[in-house]
Parts: structure tokens; sequence; C-alpha cells
């Protein structure tokens, strides 16, 4: 079983920052995938970023490339794991209900199973 939780939602004005973290806890196996993914008002849901359990390879939507920085905390086990989303420059476009998601095996946004309940964020001036 895989559960995750977010933290960290909350409002600010355009051009702050805001930081997102999700535990999850649950084995995703050594090909695993976490990533966050939003859903606007009336929106359909998007992906975000996304980071392989190695850490090295991250995935960004271009909307986000340069303000959003995805990484992660991963325990020696593979059991309870942490990823975050510093969110930089903020737009009033960003707003959104942010979602934590993992995949046992990930290409680009596709292939994410498991989902966190969500965080609200909210960018107004």
């Amino acid at each position: 079983l895989v559960r995750l939780v977010e933290f960290g939602g909350g409002s600010v004005q355009p051009g702050e920052s805001l930081r997102l973290s999700c535990e999850v806890t649950g084995n995703l196996g050594s090909a695993g995938c976490l990533g966050w993914f939003r859903q606007a008002p009336g929106k359909e849901r998007e992906g975000v970023a996304t980071i392989y359990f190695g850490g090295v390879y991250t995935h960004y939507d271009d909307s986000v490339k340069g303000r959003f920085t995805i990484s992660q905390d991963k325990s020696q086990d593979n059991v309870r794991n942490k990823v975050y989303l510093q969110m930089n420059n903020l737009k009033l476009e960003d707003t959104a209900k942010y979602y934590c998601a993992a995949a046992r095996g990930c290409y680009g946004f596709t292939g994410f199973i498991y989902w966190g309940p969500g965080a609200r964020v909210t960018v107004s001036s």
C-alpha cells in the first residue's frame, strides 16, 4: 500500500515563494517516480514536475521551468520518502490544487497511479 500526504499549501502574492512537501510511505521499487500535478478551477489536471527515484533525472512542464524545483529525500529502505516542490516567482496562473503522486515506473507525466488528497495554492494580489 502506497500512501501520500501533502503539506505546505497556502495563499501568497504574485512573485512570492511557497514550498510544498509530501510524505510518501510504501515501496515503489527501484524504478519508482515521484511527481507533482495540479488542477486549476475549471481545468483538467496537469503535470508540473517529476523526479526519478535515483534523483538524477527531473522533468518539468514548460510553464514552470526556471521557477519550480522538485527534489526528494530518499530513505535507505525505500519505504518512507519525501518529495518537495519549491515554487518561486509564483504567478496568478499557478493557482490550483496541487497533488503529490507516485508511480512504480513513469515516462514524463504518465504512469502515476498513487495520489495524495491535494494541497491548495492560491496566488492573488
